[in-house]
Parts: C-alpha cells; structure tokens; sequence
C-alpha cells in the first residue's frame, strides 16, 4: 500500500544522525542524500525520507500520528530505542515492553525524533 513515508525536519544533519542510529539497530544502511538535500533510507523494500519542508515552513511532527516499524525480536527493539536515545530522540509514551493488544501481545518501544515526529517500533509475540 505504501510506496514511502517522509517526515519534515528543521535540521537534516541532527535528523541524519538520529535515524542513522536508530536504522543501524534494525540492520539498515546509513542515508543516502538525493540532489534536493533529502535524506533516504532504503530497507527490506521500504522507504523512509526526511526533507526540509518544500513549501519553506518549519517542519511540524502530526499530533496523533505515529510512524511504526517492524523489527524482529524484543532485543533488536530495545536497541532501536537506546540508539534513539543515545542520539537526539526521546522516549514516548510507556518504556519499551510488552503490551496486550486486540490480537494478542505485542513488544513495543516509543520514542520521538528530534523534530518530534513520533515512532515505534512493534514485534508480534
């Protein structure tokens, strides 16, 4: 259903560096750069960007909007999130564990960029 998703972000190398981190813990690449300066991160057939915003604005995260993530252990995810820490991000909501959902229990961690876009990382138990 999704070709890609992009986030704004008011400065690209803090970005870069946060996502660089926290990618690195779910076995991505580092970004590559395209000729308008955004950042893309390329992985198991998905995409994630991060541009400044076209239209000159600052960049604004969705209130109530979350951007999820597969990964594929409770591990990997604790790693995703400490990486996000150590790198400019904060943690959301409750700390990473488990959590029982409508289809039963989920490992989940929360944090925000530094732009404060929300994300989460979620492992099917």
């Amino acid at each position: 259903m999704f070709s890609h998703i992009m986030v704004g972000s008011n400065d690209i190398e803090r970005s870069r560096k946060f996502y660089d981190a926290i990618f690195a813990a779910l076995g991505a690449p580092a970004a590559t750069t395209d000729a308008k300066g955004r950042l893309i991160y390329a992985h198991n057939g998905g995409r994630f960007m991060v541009t400044r915003p076209i239209d000159g604005k600052p960049a604004t995260h969705a209130n109530g909007g979350t951007i999820g993530f597969a990964v594929d252990s409770p591990e990997q995810a604790k790693a995703w999130h400490t990486a996000g820490v150590a790198h400019g991000g904060s943690s959301a909501e409750d700390p990473p564990g488990i959590r029982q959902g409508a289809a039963g229990q989920l490992y989940l961690a929360y944090l925000r960029d530094p732009d404060g876009n929300k994300l989460c990382v979620v492992k099917r138990l």
